[in-house]
């Protein structure tokens, strides 16, 4: 048997069109396809050319690939019935789309006039710098006019975000802020068969339900386009229909049959969702011809017998024959179509084979990370609430008037932050679990919801994937997202919509899309006897590895506020995802070294005083002139770290240098190589885990490559997890141990 089944499939058309019989009388354009249909002869031929056009989209990328000029063959053959979505959605709707939605994407082109999707798609099929989306660092669907948000390989992790979105069009009206959408605007997602499996598309489709029940506008419409098929593992014979067709709060839409019923029912369904502002679930009966891609020999998992059943419902046949037997088309006139069609694509392939392509470095990471201090410092200062305005939201007394030591904590001043940043910006949102009533776990948005009500405070349903989901969707269309995450350890829950969506997402739109945000999380150890390993993780390592991120990790209450305030500018003037790193154990500390001394306590900073990515904090022995040390921390290991400094100039007469990191990605290098050029012998204090979970591996190996130090030595946490109780004792870093070190690298001995 053969496997060149694309030759096969296109010859079965060919073969269909050469012998039909032209049906007996010609129905007028604007004459329904079947009675009570809203599917006219004339769009039902539009639609048609739409679905040969993806097709021979998937053509030439396998044609191409062969010659080494195309880098995708994923492609839509087979789900072409799409196409009556993107006819029937206006690109007022925001679509998260599955891979396979190439006639779903000319459709919905078509209704931009002066639009190019086929050679759009072919730009980004040979990676082209030209590729209006993406700009060649990947083949997506995407377009800004056309509000498609690019995905990239969509296993359910674009439906939390789409569900987020549909979420945040109500409340972004009820603030007054002001969205490029109409009132009625729904969102659209859609994935496989295979993936609404995943716990990600679950995730997505529960909280969506979970809103109907508590009485929230939800207008999503989910699109199962399914083929029966994941890769190559069968989908269980009405997994699909059985599962979520009873499912409440969520409408099941059934579109299947001739492409004038699939239409009608695709109709109805976008229908309810923009009346009843409520979620629906369209399942889209699909098949998937050759193969999940190029390089898949799907020879290898299914039998020939099986491989010519499903072309033998090729839908471009299918509908091939609907159009002639009801008279919509003739034979002739499809089969000029489909010439054209080739003859157009071919042309427009070998055309983007010709168009430029990425080369430096510098132009593969531009839109990654956009970065602009100076306009950064501008929006930090703008837009000041005044004092008397300020005095009344803060219930009287200015926060930087505050005698009380609990106004002056890490936790008072990150409170009092928020409360002048959500002053600032009307569009900021804070939310997540336990936040909104309570105030948060460890009372950091206290007062938050009383004084600025539920619309922009919120609690959340225990699910950090939806958290997240619901910022990125939030962000999308101009809200401004704190969403909380309750601690460091469940971060992991939802990792990949920090590091597969929202970080890349000005990366794979070129900076068309982008969804900022600020995302507090309380982690890091030291709790004294509480919660074990989940509340006091210490590993940042996973965070430290997405491109892009920001990581910020204040110490003390004065850092934390005007910390706080550059991380909401660089969302709202870059774009950026920031993660806002709250140490739980310095939330309420209040002291430095004994009981009593208040050597924690910090003056709360009133706006517009900001620090950003770079500045550092420096503690200077009184009368120091050249340090014997210079050590390097940050947030509990900052604390320790002073604690050991005064031990070591009382015992040791040791003059040490301690500096205060701040921010963890990217790292203020330049600051660390400057003290380090000054003082000559490093100790980095991490009090995360040692094997990659902290940030000591690459400061000792940046100022070692760089030659700087006369000496490099660390002190790390055992790479464990946190016990419970005074065990912790054991794995964490503790001050004598750095004083331990400290004495080794001042005489000259390394310690690791």
């Amino acid at each position: 048997m053969t496997f060149d089944r694309v030759a096969i499939v296109e010859s079965a058309l060919d073969a269909y069109l050469a012998t039909a019989a032209q049906a007996a009388s010609v129905l007028p354009g604007d004459a329904p396809l079947r009675a009570g249909s809203g599917l006219t002869a004339r769009k039902a031929v539009e639609l048609f050319e739409d679905q040969v056009l993806s097709r021979q989209l998937d053509v030439a990328a396998r044609e191409l690939k062969k010659t080494n000029r195309s880098f995708h063959t994923i492609s839509s053959a087979g789900h072409e019935n799409n196409v009556t979505l993107g006819a029937q959605l206006r690109i007022t709707d925001p679509a998260f789309l599955h891979y396979r939605s190439g006639a779903l994407m000319m459709a919905r082109a078509r209704q931009l006039p002066g639009s190019t999707p086929a050679f759009d798609t072919l730009l980004g099929m040979v990676a082209s710098r030209e590729d209006p989306i993406a700009q060649g660092r990947h083949k997506v669907w995407g377009s800004r006019p056309l509000w498609v948000p690019p995905q990239t390989s969509t296993i359910a992790s674009h439906l939390p975000k789409a569900m987020g979105l549909a979420f945040s069009l109500a409340r972004a009206r009820r603030l007054g802020v002001a969205i490029d959408l109409p009132d009625d605007a729904i969102v659209a997602c859609s994935f496989g068969d295979a993936s609404a499996n995943h716990a990600t598309a679950l995730s997505a489709i529960n909280t969506a339900r979970y809103a109907v029940r508590i009485g929230l506008p939800m207008p999503i419409l989910f699109i199962c386009e399914d083929n029966q098929t994941g890769i190559s593992v069968r989908t269980p014979e009405r997994w699909i229909s059985s599962t979520f067709s009873t499912m409440e709060h969520l409408a099941y839409h059934f579109a299947d049959g001739e492409i004038d019923e699939v239409w009608d029912a695709v109709a109805e369904a976008i229908h309810y969702v923009r009346g009843a502002r409520r979620p629906a679930f369209l399942h889209l009966p699909t098949v998937r011809l050759w193969g999940h891609g190029g390089s898949d020999a799907e020879q290898v998992y299914r039998s020939a017998a099986e491989i010519i059943a499903t072309e033998a419902r090729d839908p471009l046949l299918g509908n091939a024959r609907r159009l002639i037997e009801s008279g919509a088309a003739t034979p002739e006139q499809l089969r000029e179509l489909v010439a054209d069609t080739r003859r157009r694509v071919w042309a427009a392939a070998e055309e983007s084979t010709r168009r430029p392509r990425l080369e430096t470095t510098e132009e593969v990471v531009a839109p990654l990370a956009p970065s602009h201090p100076k306009r950064v410092a501008e929006r930090a200062r703008a837009g000041l609430v005044d004092t008397d305005t300020r005095r009344e939201i803060h219930g009287g007394t200015l926060p930087e008037e505050a005698t009380t030591p609990n106004a002056r904590t890490l936790a008072g001043c990150i409170n009092a932050a928020l409360i002048d940043e959500m002053a600032r910006h009307p569009e900021l949102l804070v939310f997540g679990e336990d936040v909104g009533r309570k105030g948060g776990v460890y009372n950091v948005t206290n007062g938050l919801q009383r004084r600025f009500g539920v619309g922009r405070v919120f609690d959340t349903l225990l699910d950090e994937t939806s958290i997240l989901g619901i910022a990125q969707g939030a962000a999308h269309i101009g809200l401004l997202p704190v969403p909380e995450i309750q601690y460091l350890a469940y971060v992991h829950n939802a990792i990949d919509q920090l590091r597969g969506e929202a970080t890349s997402l000005q990366f794979f739109s070129s900076g068309q899309f982008r969804n900022p945000m600020v995302v507090r999380i309380a982690g890091l150890a030291y709790q004294k006897g509480f919660g074990g390993h989940f509340h006091n993780d210490n590993s940042i390592g996973a965070l430290r590895d997405i491109p892009g991120l920001v990581l910020a990790v204040p110490s003390r209450g004065d850092d934390a506020a005007r910390m706080l305030r550059g991380a909401i500018a660089m969302a709202a003037e870059d774009g950026r995802v920031v993660v806002f790193l709250e140490p739980i154990a310095l939330y309420h500390e209040k002291d430095l070294e004994a009981d009593g001394d208040g050597g924690w306590l910090t003056d709360y900073p009133a706006p517009p005083a900001t620090l950003l990515p770079g500045e550092v904090g420096v503690y200077d022995a009184p009368g120091t002139a050249r340090p014997d040390l210079l050590i390097i921390s940050y947030a509990n290991g900052l604390r320790l770290s002073l604690q050991a400094a005064r031990q070591l100039a009382a015992d040791h007469q040791m003059a040490v240098r301690v500096i205060d990191l701040r921010w963890l990605n990217p790292l203020p290098t330049a600051a660390i190589r400057e003290h380090a050029a000054q003082v000559g012998n490093v100790l980095v204090v991490d009090e995360c885990r040692r094997t990659g979970g902290g940030v000591a591996d690459a400061i000792i190996a940046d100022l070692a490559e760089a030659g700087i130090g006369h000496l490099l030595g660390s002190v790390r946490a055992v790479d464990s997890f946190v016990p419970l109780g005074t065990a912790t004792s054991a794995v964490l870093v503790g001050t004598d141990q750095i004083v331990t070190a400290a004495v080794a690298a001042v005489r000259g001995r390394l310690y690791a």
